[in-house]
């Protein structure tokens, strides 16, 4: 079973919860007031990705863009 779940945050009075699945629960034998670690990671927006790579931004049209592209699969 992998150690990686996809879950929501919900507001959970003034804070926000998740949920850990039971299978994950069972499977890391986690009780109720066990300190556990939590990576937390946040997708990125597709403008947020791309705006990292400045030499991305360009005049050309995204049709002219995939052409060049193109060229090294031919």
């Amino acid at each position: 079973m992998d150690d990686e779940i996809k879950t929501k945050a919900k507001k959970w009075g003034s804070s926000i919860g998740i949920i850990i699945p039971k299978e994950i629960v069972e499977a890391k034998k986690i009780k109720q007031n066990d300190e556990i670690i939590i990576e937390i990671k946040s997708r990125p927006l597709a403008r947020e990705l791309f705006s990292r790579f400045p030499e991305w931004k360009s005049k050309k049209s995204t049709q002219e863009l995939k052409d060049e592209m193109r060229k090294g699969w031919k």
